[in-house]
């Protein structure tokens, strides 16, 4: 290994250390009152900030809850007001449109909803993309990884390789970022 890899294996390391204890809340973790728009937009960046680069673009924008609402993905709110439900469906929707698009999650909420019910489905995500995003970590760390194998029942299998498909996502942006950043820094000291 020469000293360009060891420099950006450090980097990725210590993101990998970052985010290897990365959790999202469970639905009783989640706030049990009325938030207004802002307050949600705030705790989901809070939420999911530590697994996604804020730098292209902002993860969730007053407008695009109005569009949630609007294709039926998220609840009306009541008197501007948004709960524990619309927090868990706005951070699923977050991460899922990183690698599915607006009408696949659609899809994939009800038909989730509909097998587990709202809490189990969001619980269920929360536990795949924490192992997803864990793997990840490792595999930034150096470390070997190996992927879930176990049969799996149909119902959840979407959500499982989405929530891997986000991890992979987010850990290829950062192999990429630490290259441009070294590309960078190498062309500061020339």
């Amino acid at each position: 290994m020469n000293m360009n890899d060891s420099l950006q294996n450090e980097a990725l390391k210590k993101w990998g250390e970052a985010i290897s204890e990365f959790h999202l809340p469970r639905w009783d973790q989640l706030p049990d009152l009325e938030l207004y728009m802002d307050q949600v937009i705030q705790l989901v960046d809070q939420y999911l900030s530590p697994v996604t680069t804020g730098d292209k673009h902002p993860l969730l924008t007053k407008s695009m809850v109005n569009n949630y609402v609007k294709l039926g993905l998220v609840p009306a709110p009541v008197k501007k007001r948004y709960t524990r439900t619309h927090v868990a469906f706005l951070l699923a929707i977050t991460t899922l449109k990183q690698v599915l698009t607006i009408p696949e999650i659609k899809e994939a909420i009800v038909f989730q909803g509909r097998t587990d019910g709202i809490r189990e489905a969001y619980n269920f995500f929360c536990r795949e993309q924490e192992s997803a995003i864990h793997l990840i970590a490792r595999q930034a760390k150096g470390e070997g990884v190996t992927y879930p194998t176990e049969p799996i029942p149909f119902a959840y299998l979407a959500a499982r390789t989405a929530t891997i498909a986000f991890a992979n996502k987010i850990l290829a942006e950062k192999v990429i970022s630490c290259e441009i950043d070294y590309v960078r820094q190498g062309e500061k000291n020339d």
